[in-house]
């Protein structure tokens, strides 16, 4: 009898933009780095103006971790409001 062939489809990788994964088993650094508002300084190169790092272990998890990066970089590029006059 034939085994089941087919092929199963690579996922994608998820894109989030500016939130990158640091999983560091050396240092025990396990979290999601996020980088936000780049501005090129003196020299010619391009810094974030912004930076944070949110452990697993202080978020209480991955998810969680994950989860507070996301809404701390949709805070940081909200549009600004206009002044209220």
């Amino acid at each position: 009898m034939k085994a089941n062939t087919t092929k199963r489809r690579a996922r994608r990788p998820v894109r989030r933009r500016g939130i990158s994964r640091i999983d560091q088993d050396s240092t025990r650094t396990h979290g999601w780095y996020v980088r936000a508002g780049f501005h090129r300084r003196r020299d010619g190169m391009y810094v974030p103006r912004h930076s944070r790092f949110f452990a697993d272990l202080s978020w209480g998890g991955k998810r969680r971790a994950l989860q507070a990066a996301k809404e701390y970089l949709a805070k940081l590029t909200r549009p600004a409001r206009p002044a209220a006059a």
